[in-house]
């Protein structure tokens, strides 16, 4: 059973410790805690969702802002570049 360790309360993501396979139980460790499905592949150190997030939401990591999702996350879900958008050095992005 894959594992993923959660760093701060307010973070929304996970970072996964162990690959995990769609299907499978994840055990969140660290500040969360709990179970849940991954809903796709997730390879080790990457980041799962934890709680469903609404698209142009922030997601968090650190307790920090680390990008915006740009569609619709359920919880389980892999995330990176192709549905979260960075928000760091982004001087196109009007401040919110």
């Amino acid at each position: 059973m894959p594992r993923a360790i959660v760093l701060n309360q307010a973070d929304n993501v996970a970072t996964l410790l162990d690959a995990g396979s769609a299907g499978e139980p994840c055990t969140l460790q660290g500040e969360g805690s709990g179970q849940m499905t991954l809903l796709q592949d997730v390879p080790f150190g990457h980041k799962v969702c934890i709680a469903d997030t609404p698209q142009s939401a922030n997601v968090l990591k650190y307790g920090q802002v680390i990008g915006r999702a740009s569609q619709n996350l359920k919880a389980g879900e892999h995330l990176h570049v192709h549905n979260i958008e960075s928000t760091r050095a982004r001087g196109d992005l009007e401040k919110r």
